[in-house]
């Protein structure tokens, strides 16, 4: 069984540590257009860099935005070898005044996202292990904190089944390798999923990011030994199962998370969603749990950084 987090201590309050948006796709939402030497618009027209008009004012818009609603730590997750450069260019920048000025911390993944195993984990593992290999991991002081989101979905089979299996697996076994934690995406594919994660091996330290499940599904992942991540699924009217799952879910196993740009909680459903809506969904959860929001704050907080080794 891996270990499991640390209790939260209970003389810290959300002032001290903040939300922690433990998913998001930043640098898929404000870093686009064509890709250099750095994701394009990192630092905007401040920093002088190339790049599509004001990319970087939004990132910056976006950034503040969070740090007012109380966020104070995002994770960048990367999808693919494009995506996941991108988060690890955009977490350098965390801390040095390139994203504005009150900005909360970024950190980044890597990762291939099953809808994508067709495309192989060859480039994505290489660019891992070039990561490690140059220090960017958090043990060695670096942005990489985890392998992901990689797992399977068999909602849309993007790729075919086995394939999606063996590119998971793939990613599981680097995960362990590199002494990362693992962020899985499970979607229609619990029994396979479970079936892999047993056969590899579950990290130590590995979270189910956008729990969509219910109860049953939410023990089956705890007794594996997984962290479970709420997104602004847990807001929506028809989705009970999942705020059964929250209910159930131990204090010092579960995170909050965006998955932004998807998925933003009410009131903002249907439109982009951003980092500063994490305290909404923490909000969500607070009321499920019966306790304030200050202390899901704390505990996710508490959960999330013990997660990414922070």
């Amino acid at each position: 069984m891996p270990a499991l987090p640390p209790e939260p201590s209970p003389e810290l309050g959300p002032e001290d540590v903040g939300w922690f948006d433990s998913h998001s796709h930043l640098q898929d939402t404000y870093l686009l257009g064509e890709r250099g030497p750095e994701p394009a618009g990192v630092l905007g027209a401040a920093g002088g860099e190339a790049g599509p008009p004001d990319t970087g004012q939004l990132l910056s818009g976006a950034l503040r935005r969070a740090w007012e609603a109380g966020v104070r730590r995002i994770v960048c997750v990367g999808t693919g070898p494009a995506t996941s450069k991108d988060a690890l260019a955009l977490a350098a920048h965390s801390g040095e005044g390139d994203l504005g000025g009150d900005a909360p911390a970024l950190w980044a993944t890597a990762g291939l996202h099953p809808h994508d195993a067709s495309e192989g984990t060859a480039e994505t593992i290489a660019l891992l292990e070039a990561a490690a290999a140059r220090g960017d991991t958090i043990e060695r002081g670096g942005r990489l904190v985890a392998v992901g989101e990689c797992g399977l979905d068999y909602h849309y089979e993007h790729s075919p089944r086995d394939v999606q299996r063996r590119a998971f697996a793939e990613q599981v076994d680097a995960a362990r390798r590199l002494g990362l934690a693992l962020v899985v995406h499970a979607r229609d594919a619990w029994d396979d999923l479970l079936d892999v994660l047993g056969a590899e091996g579950v990290p130590e330290r590995a979270v189910l990011h956008c729990f969509s499940g219910g109860p049953d599904e939410a023990r089956r992942c705890l007794d594996a030994g997984m962290v479970l991540s709420f997104s602004g699924i847990v807001t929506f009217k028809n989705a009970g199962d999942v705020r059964e799952a929250v209910a159930l879910c131990p204090m010092d196993r579960f995170l909050v998370e965006t998955d932004s740009p998807f998925l933003a909680p009410v009131p903002h459903r249907g439109r982009a969603n951003e980092p500063a809506y994490v305290p909404l969904v923490g909000a969500a959860v607070a009321e499920v749990k019966g306790v304030d929001p200050a202390t899901v704050a704390r505990a996710s907080s508490t959960t999330a950084s013990w997660v990414f080794g922070l």
